[in-house]
């Protein structure tokens, strides 16, 4: 059986599951915690005098760029590696954009689905339950699985 990587992120956690046996029950893999994607635009874009040091997109925007970058470099690593031979990323869109932004050629290639939902702060049993709806075809989910959209499939930009 391919070894299955799930990845639950938005911009101030993430969490990966591996699919552990046949009956779709899920083993934490990994946890990351990014409390600067919780900080406010506000607190993050001003300085003591209340000026806006930046222009453009922020420090907020940064600090989620990196920490996509983070996740991206690790999913890379583990990768080449062999932890994983398939990866589902779910994530709320503008995270996920970034997350697709990041990641390498080759985890873009063996990424089998995206989907647009914020499921960061499930736990692992709600995300089993999640899971074996991901085992139907996309089609065949509606909307379940991807907030009435559909599934956009590995590579597609």
């Amino acid at each position: 059986m391919p070894t299955t990587w799930i990845v639950a992120a938005d911009a101030s956690r993430a969490r990966i599951f591996e699919i552990a046996d046949p009956e779709r029950r899920l083993s934490l893999v990994e946890e990351f915690d990014h409390p600067e994607g919780r900080a406010g635009n506000r607190e993050l874009n001003f300085d003591a005098q209340g000026r806006n040091p930046t222009q453009g997109g922020g420090a907020g925007e940064h600090e989620n760029d990196v920490f996509s970058k983070t996740l991206s470099r690790y999913l890379d690593k583990a990768r080449t590696q062999h932890r994983y031979d398939k990866l589902y990323l779910i994530a709320p869109p503008e995270f996920l954009g970034l997350m697709r932004e990041n990641l390498s050629k080759e985890v873009r290639r063996i990424t089998a689905e995206e989907i647009n939902k914020d499921l960061s702060w499930f736990g692992t049993r709600d995300m089993e339950r999640y899971v074996k709806v991901l085992s139907r075809p996309a089609w065949a989910r509606g909307d379940r699985a991807n907030g009435g959209r559909k599934a956009r499939p590995a590579g597609a930009s």
